[in-house]
């Protein structure tokens, strides 16, 4: 069918003005760098933390960042399901053989909108008593956080690309 050629124009113009204002809304909007800045914050140190129970071992506190029936996709260890078979991966696998440091600028923290964050980074894997100049392999990960209650949880896991590294 078609407009008669007033209408036509009158649809277009209704849709350029649409368009421009939705255009403003989102780049007027002063919150999003701030949100953005406090969520990579927020979810920085629940990182830092995360890690240093893994570290030290301390699996009751490695625990508390999981959900009940976390899931945790391993590209050489294959699947985990629940945060008592993953605690207890750790504590059979971790413990006293290795530590984890993130590795400085690969962090990313992405909003998830109406269910909390992704985290996206790359961490390295030492000796529990090497030095930080002598890694023994890097992997890629990315979590997902969800915010519930007022407390973020870590509901999936995906380490991927483990790799040794050359001496």
């Amino acid at each position: 069918m078609k407009l008669p050629g007033f209408l036509h124009r009158h649809l277009i113009l209704v849709t350029l003005c649409l368009g421009i204002a939705g255009r403003g809304d989102a780049r007027t909007s002063q919150t999003m760098p701030a949100a953005r800045d406090e969520l990579f914050k927020t979810i920085s140190v629940l990182d830092g933390k995360l890690f240093d129970s893994y570290n030290r071992c301390d699996l009751e506190a490695f625990g508390e960042f999981f959900i009940d029936d976390v899931e945790f996709y391993h590209d050489q260890g294959g699947v985990t399901l629940g945060r008592k078979n993953l605690t207890e991966a750790v504590r059979q696998n971790i413990c006293g053989k290795v530590r984890r440091a993130l590795v400085p600028g690969t962090l990313e923290v992405h909003p998830m909108n109406g269910y909390g964050a992704v985290e996206i980074g790359v961490h390295r894997f030492y000796h529990p008593v090497a030095s930080d100049k002598d890694p023994t392999g890097e992997a890629r990960f990315v979590h997902l956080w969800q915010l519930r209650d007022d407390a973020w949880k870590i509901t999936r896991v995906i380490s991927f690309d483990h790799r040794a590294l050359p001496k």
